[in-house]
């Protein structure tokens, strides 16, 4: 059978009653009220996911229209980067500038909705990620070995190592963790920047990055009042678990080999050790 997917503006079941019902909120606002209010709300997606960039979508457009967006950063663009000078009827190609967006990495098609929906709404867009020019020189930072617990970091080593399908010489897996780490640091550093009393800075990234125990909430500081959201393709798991406050799970992907895709990647352009 056919699977079929799951509208994103599902409305929930009405409760049977003598009088006509209010009007119920749709599923994903509704969701979103569950974890609100908060300083940061961290939506962590999975790239591919299609579904996940449709949500982060209509989060952005639901809080600005209450008037309760401070601004988004977005793991797709660089530190540094912003639409913060861009009028409210701005382009894609002038906001993919203000953001120097690299398309290849990031398809504007997939993202660029998200980042015009903030564009419109009058909120800036904010750059989080480490600029790229700064990860060699993590690599030898020996001091961010120490940001997380000894079980973490090591959690930390094993998704780098299963993310990369066990094909990482091992000497490899503690400078790809520094620059995982930094990266968290940097996003955090940008949100943290963005805060305004009353309001929400919403954060976009992987779901790796925005885990409680391993990613961004570990560099927010105490005083930040912070709530992560993961969505998940297909997932199998409880709807809550120790790293979000929340899980939504959106349609399974059409089933595909990453690992067979990852070794002819090496293959054609191997990696020296």
């Amino acid at each position: 059978m056919a699977r079929r997917a799951l509208p994103l503006l599902a409305a929930l079941a009405l409760a049977g009653c003598a009088h006509p019902p209010a009007p119920t909120p749709p599923v994903w606002p509704a969701r979103l009220q569950q974890v609100l209010p908060a300083d940061v709300l961290l939506l962590g997606e999975q790239h591919d996911a299609t579904e996940h960039q449709a949500l982060q979508r209509e989060a952005v457009q639901w809080l600005a229209a209450r008037g309760a967006l401070a601004a988004v950063v977005m793991e797709m663009a660089e530190q540094g980067s912003s639409t913060a000078g861009l009028p409210k009827g701005a382009t894609d190609a002038e906001a993919q500038a203000a953001l120097n967006w690299q398309d290849k990495a990031w398809p504007w098609a997939k993202y660029g909705p998200v980042v015009m929906a903030a564009v419109s709404a009058e909120v800036p867009v904010l750059g989080g990620n480490l600029p790229r020019s700064q990860m060699r020189a993590t690599i030898g930072q020996a001091q961010w070995d120490a940001h997380l617990p000894a079980p973490a970091l090591q959690r930390q080593y094993t998704e780098i190592r299963d993310g990369h399908c066990g094909l990482l010489p091992e000497a490899q897996i503690a400078p790809m963790a520094r620059i995982q780490i930094a990266r968290d640091a940097s996003m955090a550093q940008t949100t943290t920047s963005a805060l305004q009393p009353g309001k929400t800075v919403l954060l976009v990234a992987g779901a790796g990055h925005v885990w409680r125990s391993l990613g961004v909430p570990t560099h927010l500081g105490a005083g930040v009042a912070a709530k992560v959201v993961v969505a998940r393709a297909g997932a199998t798991t409880a709807a809550r678990d120790d790293d979000a406050d929340q899980v939504v799970v959106t349609p399974a992907l059409p089933p595909r080999d990453a690992c067979a895709e990852l070794r002819e990647q090496w293959k054609a352009a191997p990696r020296k050790p």
